[in-house]
């Protein structure tokens, strides 16, 4: 799920390493477009789940010191790295785990119970199954990671709420109370 074509599983072998150097991690990397103005997107963060402006800046010029230098795309692309966002991709066990108790889109790469798209409130992750409260459903439901090819947050206000806690917890001395421990 942190890339979708071979090419951007090369991308992610070369680049993983650089990330990780620099004190990041890829959350989804995309090679997009034809064979013209193709554009290379990578969303990443810290380790804690932390990315700002001078973070994206600093990823960028290391990425792009590396890309110079191994030219695995041919001709011209654009480069841009930036947050996951609020309403981010799931893609790693990792994301399940820290979003549990968050609504999220599920897209399988099969039909399970006769549809390929879900819905619901994330559990959490029981071995390599994301646990998922089901729209609809009564008992939880627990899907193969590996079925997953696609799964993103929805934005609702408790997404927003945390983002904004967030924010203001990165910039200040006195962080506020964390949202979800107040329900």
């Amino acid at each position: 799920m942190r890339g979708k074509t071979a090419e951007d599983l090369k991308l992610l072998e070369l680049l993983d390493p650089v990330a990780e150097v620099t004190g990041y991690e890829i959350v989804r990397l995309r090679l997009m477009g034809g064979e013209h103005a193709r554009r290379l997107q990578i969303m990443a963060e810290t380790p804690e789940g932390e990315m700002n402006v001078e973070d994206c800046a600093r990823l960028s010029r290391a990425i792009a010191e590396i890309m110079d230098a191994a030219d695995p795309i041919s001709g011209e692309y654009t480069l841009e790295v930036s947050t996951p966002g609020v309403d981010r991709p799931l893609t790693r066990l990792k994301d399940f785990v820290t979003f549990a108790g968050y609504e999220a889109r599920l897209e399988l790469d099969r039909v399970a119970e006769g549809r390929k798209r879900f819905k619901g409130m994330i559990v959490g992750v029981e071995d390599d199954n994301i646990a998922i409260d089901l729209e609809g459903e009564e008992a939880t439901a627990l899907v193969p990671f590996a079925w997953i090819v696609e799964a993103k947050l929805i934005l609702t206000d408790k997404l927003m709420q945390r983002g904004a806690y967030m924010r203001a917890a990165r910039l200040s001395d006195d962080p506020p109370q964390d949202p979800s421990e107040s329900e």
